[in-house]
């Protein structure tokens, strides 16, 4: 026995006891140190470039390996790029992430010192006099800044492009100078020739430009840059155009192609930027591309606790390209980051699996925030995505011909001021595939649609949106439209409240186009204009939601009927080309309620219903059940009416069964249902609000510590 025993402490001893693989990089080191705490790298590429050595060992394929990275910031003149020798496995995954509690930084763009006050009595002349002795200059040529980047048309229906470069004070964005001042609007006061729309309204021909009223504009010296954001025709479609020619004579504005959006119609808003002139208010800017001379009128920042002003961070964002780029990666995490003032998205992941952007702050960033395309499992957790010039976070995963879910999901994470460039259709959460997920994540302050999906067996529950729709009209919370192979998406458990819109407002869930096949349960809805939409589709299951203060809760339309040439070639043509681009057979089996297509487009085996024989599809078989309203319940119209809905067990006129009145700082928690309330012996199930929104982890607590820094350490 004691021979054993001395044979195994033998084994022990001999056997190498083997600690996990670490790195270190710093923005002090040098990449000809060793890589370790006492001499870390200096860049991420040789961080990388070690870890891929180390992972060509075969010994090594089991390790799990980390990156710590120093506090300070990394200035990124180009991508870091990682592709499958990056990768780690399931059981050994690779991390890269912040050292204990430094702030680290990877920054594209470069902090700007040295401003003067402006002494050129030509510039001076041309200020406002409100903004003589406040503007302040600098010249980025002498400071080796001779890219700019490009301005260029962006917005609804337009390719992504990187942005121009911008200006931040204080880690936010700050305006270029523009008239109307933000917030405000000038209108189209006519255009010189008109054309019909597709609704039999007026539009002014694209070519010809535009009026606008006033004189404003008479007082700008230089129009070669000038450039024109508007809401053309609608208020869901907006771009940036550069403008070709300014009469101020005839008030009359050109642009170059590719022009706006439709035409112009009267009185839609539009507003000037780019113009030295019209920098007359502390947080604009312009920057004279020719001479390389930046001005600036900085706002003051107030230290709440000295009750003095403080300094702050002046940066100009430089590099045209991802910040971070994966490809074909699997099973690697970044934690713990700083990612700004790239002119492009933060990050992009394509291919690979279960990828992990945690407890990151990603903010000032000229496109969206982090892009993932194809690969399964990828998500972005418990993150603070801010101030994109694009969205938020953008999903791709899955296979709409296998109806195989893509896995990828954004969870825990903090989305306000999106969209600053795009505006519309620029979501903080977009879901475009099969099986994808938004869930517990707070989102504010966005122009437009806060989480908008195309595809199937998506899930989007636990989360909070308010203040959305700020810019915009005839859009929703949730959204989205015109496909009836859109089926088994849920929708549960959300609190949406407090929505704005311009124009024809804002919908909770728009379901727009005839969409069909959602299940929207158990969501609070407070002071939304159009709670639940269904606009002219099939099939939804609205049940057992809480509507309070909205105008109404629940309206339907059946637009699917409607003979004018635009609704009809919608389901006449749109329609039934996306009914056959996917294999219906498989379709028909996950969701049999397509089958009742067959008698308005006939069976997929039999002839097709065309032509006079094709009379349009009706919003036929949708359930509205056990909710509970509080304020106005229903509307219907358009081809539609109340008895076209399936209306069983619902509560109305139920004021009196809520605990408390709410009020407009109310949270989630105080929509509660007192315990005598009819709703209970009606089969209402209780709502979990208590679980809605962000909920505290030790990633968010971090993040904290990373809000609150203002210039991470060196």
């Amino acid at each position: 026995m004691m021979i054993r025993l001395l044979c195994v402490v033998a084994l022990l001893v001999a056997r190498p006891i083997f600690s996990a693989p670490v790195y270190f990089v710093a923005p002090n080191g040098s990449d000809a140190n060793a890589g370790t705490k006492a001499k870390p790298f200096a860049t991420l590429e040789r961080a990388r470039d070690a870890v891929r050595m180390r992972r060509a060992s075969q010994s090594a394929v089991r390790e799990t390996i980390t990156v710590w990275l120093r506090g300070g910031d990394y200035l990124r003149t180009n991508t870091l790029e990682l592709t499958a020798a990056d990768s780690g496995t399931a059981g050994a995954p690779i991390t890269w992430r912040a050292y204990k509690n430094e702030p680290v930084r990877l920054l594209g763009g470069r902090t700007l010192t040295g401003f003067t006050p402006v002494s050129d009595a030509t510039v001076l002349a041309r200020l406002d006099d409100t903004a003589r002795g406040h503007v302040v200059q600098l010249n980025l040529r002498a400071l080796g800044i001779t890219d700019f980047g490009e301005m260029k048309s962006r917005g609804f229906g337009r390719p992504t492009v990187p942005a121009h470069c911008e200006l931040f004070f204080d880690h936010r964005p700050m305006l270029l100078a523009r008239w109307p001042n933000e917030g405000e609007f000038a209108k189209i006061a006519g255009y010189p020739a008109g054309q019909k729309d597709e609704h039999g309204g007026q539009l002014g021909e694209l070519t010809g430009g535009f009026n606008y009223s006033g004189d404003r504009p008479r007082r700008w010296r230089d129009t070669s840059d000038l450039w024109i954001h508007g809401y053309w025709a609608y208020d869901w479609a907006n771009s940036y155009e550069k403008v070709a020619s300014l009469d101020v004579e005839q008030r009359l504005v050109k642009t170059l192609p590719p022009y706006g959006h439709y035409g112009f119609r009267k009185d839609q808003r539009v507003h000037f930027l780019n113009v030295l002139e019209e920098l007359d208010q502390p947080g604009e800017w312009f920057l004279d591309r020719r001479s390389g001379v930046l001005y600036f009128w900085p706002p003051p920042i107030k230290n709440p606790a000295a009750g003095t002003y403080r300094a702050a961070e002046t940066l100009l964002s430089l590099l045209d390209q991802p910040l971070l780029k994966l490809a074909d990666v699997s099973n690697l995490t970044f934690r713990g980051l700083i990612l700004e003032a790239t002119r492009a998205n933060a990050i992009e992941i394509r291919g690979g699996a279960s990828n992990r952007i945690a407890g990151c702050l990603i903010r000032n960033i000229g496109n969206t925030g982090v892009v993932i395309e194809g690969g399964t499992g990828h998500a972005v957790v418990s993150s603070d995505v801010s101030d994109t010039g694009d969205g938020g976070v953008s999903l791709t995963g899955g296979d709409r011909q296998t109806l195989s879910p893509g896995g990828h999901f954004v969870e825990n994470c903090h989305f306000q001021r999106l969209g600053r460039w795009s505006k519309c259709y620029v979501p903080a959460v977009a879901m475009t595939g099969v099986g994808l997920r938004a869930s517990h994540n707070l989102i504010q302050d966005h122009p437009h649609c806060a989480i908008l999906y195309w595809g199937n067996d998506h899930l989007m529950e636990f989360n909070e949106i308010h203040h959305i729709a700020l810019e915009t009209g005839d859009v929703g919370a949730i959204y989205t439209g015109r496909d009836y192979t859109f089926r088994g998406n849920k929708i549960r458990h959300n609190f949406i409240h407090h929505t704005g819109g311009v124009g024809m407002g804002s919908m909770g869930v728009y379901m727009d186009d005839c969409v069909s096949g959602t299940e929207v349960f158990g969501n609070v809805f407070y002071k939304v204009h159009w709670a639940m939409f269904i606009g002219g589709g099939r099939d939804h299951r609205v049940e057992n939601n809480l509507f309070v203060d909205c105008d109404p809760a629940v309206r339907a339309d059946g637009r699917g009927l409607d003979k004018s040439p635009v609704w009809h070639n919608m389901v006449d043509d749109t329609m039934r080309q996306r009914l056959a681009e996917v294999p219906l057979a498989l379709y028909r089996q996950r969701y049999p309620e397509m089958k009742s297509l067959d008698r308005y487009y006939g069976p997929p085996e039999g002839p097709a219903i065309t032509g006079a024989a094709f009379t349009g599809v009706p919003p036929d078989d949708n359930m509205v059940v056990r909710n509970v309203c509080a304020g106005k319940w229903l509307e219907a119209g358009w081809h539609a009416k109340p008895e076209s809905l399936q209306l069983v067990s619902n509560l109305t006129n139920a004021s009196p069964s809520l605990v408390s009145t709410p009020n407009d700082q109310s949270p989630a928690t105080d929509f509660t249902l007192k315990k005598n309330s009819p709703a209970w012996t009606l089969g209402f199930q209780r709502i979990p609000v208590e679980q809605i929104g962000l909920h505290e982890d030790a990633l968010r607590r971090g993040l904290k510590r990373l809000s609150s820094a203002v210039t991470p350490e060196k």
